[in-house]
């Protein structure tokens, strides 16, 4: 039709791409890690994965008694994938237990090389009761960079507890206390009440109107003789005691610090004065050893589907929070090729509504559950943070909806099975004759070369699984079986051609234009050329059928792409693709904005090139072709 009403607001929207917060691939990971490489090559800022830990009981298949082996070569693949993915500033997390640690590290110092090896944290979240042997409480996330030169200055966190705490506390005693003083001493209640819970930053104790702070000794001038001045205490008017190599700072300098009331001062001018470090710029160091009860996991689960056996051993958020709020700056990507229940994405969506982030999450599984966990799960808590019994606990304030996900695209991959479901062998009389024939049999004959050789070429030539591209005269209208979730049952789905070149191509859509439908009458002018007759006028009915997309390749090409429903009569349908082109479009000035035009079927719009015009015309089958099919360094 002319555009239904999810087409118009996208239409209206106009930037896509910069609303969606987080995309789901519901098929094999390696497919999925390959699909992104073109629009996500080094872009990705963090990457946390929860392999299969090769205990026997987690549904990983092995070959016989190849078990470290089949686990090795399954996760290498993908790790060698990833590593094009990570950006310059990246960093690689895994968890893992004992059984494979010392594998998975030797795997990653082969991959991202031991130098960038970052540190073998330890989470102990479980209780071991066995008496017969040592218990075994915990497990082991390691953590590996891109390049250790861009994460050495990355490892603290602005999110933390315990400041969130005392600054919520600070500001509750701001609106009760009579004045400065009641509120220093009642600020100071609350630390000594709350010593266990506030952790390391109990010595923010001070408070002024900006929030609490404690002192600082970076008047110091380290390792040489800094500036000599003096500073008079403001109750004994004495010159306070210099560092021992003099001030850091410049005379002008001071007197701005001291001007801004950012100087701290002791009791009297035989303590060396410090500057104020408020609470609001504390930033956490990551430790190596976390210890969190991995039962609070199966809380969360329990309290958002009513159920605690919804997925055997999930992570907890708040150990993926803890780690984001480190590794993943706001506006980057996450990435989870082992994504499990949605973990990453939840934590993801927690950590932007705590500071305020954009980051996004691309979240990889091909189990049943993507669509009776995973995705239930991320619907739930972009809806709202707090759960019970599966039910809303209470609704979300205006704030953390705000900070909730906008779009979060979903994208199911062909499956292996939907692969070979979807071939349909031909052979024609002609050749079963052929290759029934008495000399065509034994070892060696001709039967059996060709069955080896020949038949899936020639046979399945056409057939969906392998891209025909026949069936892209109607982009709309390409279909494939599917294998139903959790049954054996096959279904025919529409495939997103649109959606797929996206991908292949490596776009980052601006523009995702309403499809728009015409019709048109056309008359032979005086040299039997075909003409239009009158407008193309635009009806919901109408035969000629188009849809743009505007975009951006990696390699920052400006592309546009024109998706077309083809009649069968190449005259009349490529006069209308010209007539859309010039008139809708305004193709042919001088300064046109795109770099790149792809078309579906074929066209002569390079005829509507000018001279100045640097535009290049490429068509959608070819590119799609080679791109679903080409291999790695070919």
């Amino acid at each position: 039709g002319g555009g239904g009403m999810v087409e118009r607001l996208l239409e209206a929207i106009g930037d896509v791409e910069s609303l969606t917060d987080g995309v789901m691939f519901h098929g094999e990971n390696s497919a999925a890690l390959s699909s992104m490489i073109a629009r996500h090559r080094e872009s990705v800022k963090c990457v946390y994965i929860d392999p299969p830990y090769n205990t026997g009981g987690d549904g990983f298949a092995y070959k016989d008694t190849y078990q470290h082996s089949s686990w090795l070569a399954m996760l290498r693949d993908r790790v060698a994938i990833t590593r094009g993915l990570l950006g310059h500033d990246g960093v690689f997390l895994s968890s893992i237990d004992d059984t494979e640690q010392p594998i998975l590290r030797l795997l990653m110092d082969a991959e991202l090389g031991s130098s960038n090896r970052l540190a073998n944290m330890v989470w102990k979240g479980a209780t071991d009761n066995n008496p017969t042997r040592i218990a075994t409480e915990h497990e082991y996330i390691v953590c590996y960079a891109k390049a250790l030169a861009g994460t050495e200055a990355e490892w603290k966190s602005s999110v933390n507890d315990s400041k969130d705490l005392m600054l919520k506390e600070w500001q509750r005693l701001r609106e009760a206390c009579q004045g400065l003083p009641e509120l220093q001493q009642r600020f100071r209640e609350f630390i000594r009440n709350n010593r266990e819970a506030l952790g390391p930053i109990t010595h923010y104790d001070r408070v002024d109107e900006e929030g609490p702070y404690t002192g600082s000794r970076k008047v110091h001038n380290p390792g040489k003789e800094g500036y000599r001045y003096d500073v008079v205490h403001p109750r004994t008017g004495r010159p306070c005691v210099q560092p021992a190599r003099g001030y850091r700072f410049k005379p002008e300098t001071m007197k701005d610090l001291l001007a801004s009331g950012k100087v701290v001062f002791g009791e009297d001018e035989s303590q060396i004065i410090q500057i104020k470090e408020y609470l609001r710029d504390y930033s956490a160091g990551l430790k190596g050893l976390v210890e969190l009860d991995s039962r609070v996991a199966a809380n969360v689960l329990e309290a958002m589907f009513g159920s605690r056996v919804v997925f055997k051993n999930p992570k907890p958020v708040e150990l993926l929070v803890g780690l984001l709020a480190f590794v993943a700056s706001p506006g980057r990507s996450v990435l989870d090729y082992f994504a499990g229940s949605g973990t990453t994405g939840h934590a993801v969506i927690n950590l932007n509504r705590e500071d305020g982030g954009r980051r996004k999450f691309l979240l990889v599984e091909m189990g049943d559950h993507f669509d009776t966990v995973l995705m239930p799960r991320i619907k739930k808590v972009t809806f709202t943070p707090e759960w019970k019994d599966g039910k809303p606990a209470r609704p979300a304030t205006h704030e953390e909806a705000e900070r909730s996900p906008r779009i979060v695209k979903v994208v199911r991959l062909e499956s292996y099975e939907d692969a070979l479901n979807n071939l349909e062998p031909r052979r024609t009389t002609a050749q079963q004759r052929l290759l029934g024939e008495p000399q065509a049999q034994g070892p060696d004959g001709l039967k059996e070369q060709y069955l080896l050789r020949y038949m899936l070429n020639v046979e399945t030539r056409g057939s969906q699984s392998l891209l025909n591209v026949q069936a892209f005269t109607d982009p709309t209208a390409y279909k494939l079986k599917a294998k139903r979730p959790g049954s054996d049952e096959s279904r025919e789905v529409n495939v997103d051609l649109i959606e797929t070149f996206h991908w292949l191509i490596g776009l980052t859509v601006q523009h995702l234009g309403a499809p728009q439908t015409f019709r048109a009458a056309f008359e032979r002018d005086s040299e039997k050329r075909l003409v239009l007759k009158g407008r193309l006028k635009q009806e919901d009915d109408g035969p000629w059928w188009f849809r743009k997309v505007e975009g951006v390749t990696r390699d920052g090409r400006k592309t546009l792409i024109v998706w077309r429903r083809l009649t069968g009569d190449p005259e009349q349908d490529n006069l209308v693709l010209d007539t859309w082109m010039k008139d809708k479009l305004k193709i042919s000035t001088k300064d046109f904005e795109f770099d790149l035009i792809y078309v579906n079927g074929g066209n002569n719009l390079e005829n509507l090139k000018t001279p100045e015009d640097t535009w290049k015309v490429r068509l959608i089958e070819e590119d799609f072709h080679r791109l679903m099919f080409e291999t790695e360094g070919a």
